[in-house]
């Protein structure tokens, strides 16, 4: 991301690991698969993201969170979040774990 980022956002490109993936993923509290799902479940709520919520599904499915539980998080989240939301993270799902 960083030969790719303009050199009027590459602090963005910095901030970003050192924030979100340093200072986070590092915490105590929560294991790593657990993490990925409320990750997963928020961007989904957001909405928009659907390049990094695409990103999390992978990185769920590296933790070992595997489609049906991603489906049935989406499934327990559409009275919150809305079709449109459940809809689109479907598709993403379909995506990225074809099949199944």
């Amino acid at each position: 991301m960083y030969a790719e980022s303009p050199e009027s956002q590459i602090h963005v490109q910095r901030y970003l690991p050192g924030n979100c993936f340093g200072d986070y993923y590092t915490r105590k509290g929560l294991d790593l698969k657990t993490r990925e799902l409320l990750t997963f479940s928020m961007l989904l709520a957001l909405g928009g993201c659907e390049p990094q919520l695409k990103g999390h599904i992978q990185g769920n499915v590296d933790v070992g969170n595997d489609k049906g539980t991603l489906l049935a998080v989406v499934t327990q989240l559409v009275p919150y979040v809305g079709y449109p939301r459940a809809l689109n993270a479907i598709r993403c799902l379909n995506e990225v774990i074809p099949g199944v």
